[in-house]
């Protein structure tokens, strides 16, 4: 385990977060294409919705993980969306633990956001794993869901339901 610190992540983090962003097995379990510019990842960051937690696991001043609580909307005020991903060189070390644990925190004593939902693909084992532990189950697959490293990968949806 490693010594690390839970924030809101800032502006002003861009240069870490696409860095991690570059890394092989991050981009690996996400949407990102390859090539990505730092000046995208700035301009995301400054254009997130004000509603959306953002935080970010610091190393030595360093960002080397974040994660995403999107509340829902409307008739959906109830949900929230979730993504996580620290870098390639911080596996292992209880960092997603730690990130997964301030946004459910988040989600169940501030928000009262009672199912929570999530997309992993289906071959990202020790993500599936985490999630699990947090009481996310499987609720379906979707097949050829996306195009990744030359071929087409299927996604779990997942979901956490509290107090239903």
């Amino acid at each position: 385990m490693i010594d690390f610190t839970i924030r809101a992540l800032r502006v002003e983090d861009w240069p870490d977060i696409a860095e991690m962003q570059i890394q092989p097995r991050y981009r690996w379990g996400t949407l990102r294409l390859p090539f990505q510019s730092g000046e995208e990842v700035r301009r995301r960051l400054e254009s997130a919705p004000a509603d959306d937690i953002h935080i970010a696991a610091v190393v030595g001043g360093r960002v080397v993980g974040r994660a995403l609580l999107q509340p829902g909307k409307g008739r959906r005020a109830h949900t929230g969306a979730v993504t996580c991903g620290v870098h390639d060189d911080f596996h292992r070390q209880g960092i997603g633990t730690g990130l997964m644990a301030a946004l459910l925190d988040t989600a169940d004593n501030w928000l009262n956001l009672k199912r929570l939902e999530l997309g992993v693909w289906t071959d990202n084992v020790p993500a599936i794993a985490l999630y699990e532990k947090f009481g996310f189950v499987i609720e379906g697959c979707e097949r050829a869901y996306a195009y990744r490293d030359g071929a087409y990968v299927d996604s779990y949806l997942m979901a956490r339901l509290r107090g239903l």
